[in-house]
């Protein structure tokens, strides 16, 4: 990566160092962006952010959509040729991009948190709870309350949480985790 400067190789070691994956073997094939669930919703497909990576752009990077999009299904890993989990880069540049503050998908990071705060609570997630504070934080009340209705009416959507004995357990794990 000798033809890029500094602060752009910078940017490349760090992702490879933080993700644990070897991107500097990416040769552009695109298996990964042939299986990718998501690529009809994201601004880059998976190579091609393994390629901004490589050439160090960073800005350009950490502002897309792509990354936030990533469910992290990890197909293009079970492609890639050469051992590339993009999953795992992506998580990284989701790090990144929130060190930085420049999250473009707001509520994908919201739906995250909201996620997580309802397995710590709980244990596991407790569907109602997690989407109605969701709700309340991105503001978006009502977009699809008859589906809810639906879940609700047929029992899929129960509406007191059911706790997991091994809750200290998660505990555990939450801090040990915890930035």
């Amino acid at each position: 990566m000798s033809f890029i400067d500094a602060d752009k190789r910078k940017f490349f070691n760090e992702v490879r160092e933080k993700s644990g994956q070897p991107i500097d073997l990416c040769y552009q094939c695109q298996k990964c962006a042939s299986g990718c669930i998501a690529t009809g919703f994201a601004d880059y497909y998976p190579n091609e952010i393994i390629r901004l990576v490589q050439l160090g752009q960073k800005e350009r990077v950490l502002n897309s959509s792509s990354i936030w999009i990533c469910s992290s299904c990890e197909m293009c890993g079970a492609r890639c040729p050469n051992g590339i989990n993009t999953a795992e880069v992506m998580d990284a540049l989701k790090e990144m991009a929130i060190a930085a503050g420049t999250v473009k998908e707001k509520n994908v990071l919201l739906f995250h948190n909201t996620f997580l705060s309802s397995v710590r609570a709980f244990g596991r997630v407790h569907e109602a709870s997690m989407m109605g504070l969701y709700k309340l934080k991105s503001g978006d009340l009502m977009s699809d309350m008859d589906f809810g209705m639906d879940m609700l009416k047929k029992g899929k959507l129960p509406l007191l949480p059911h706790r997991i004995k091994a809750r200290g357990k998660i505990k555990d794990i939450f801090n040990k985790t915890a930035h």
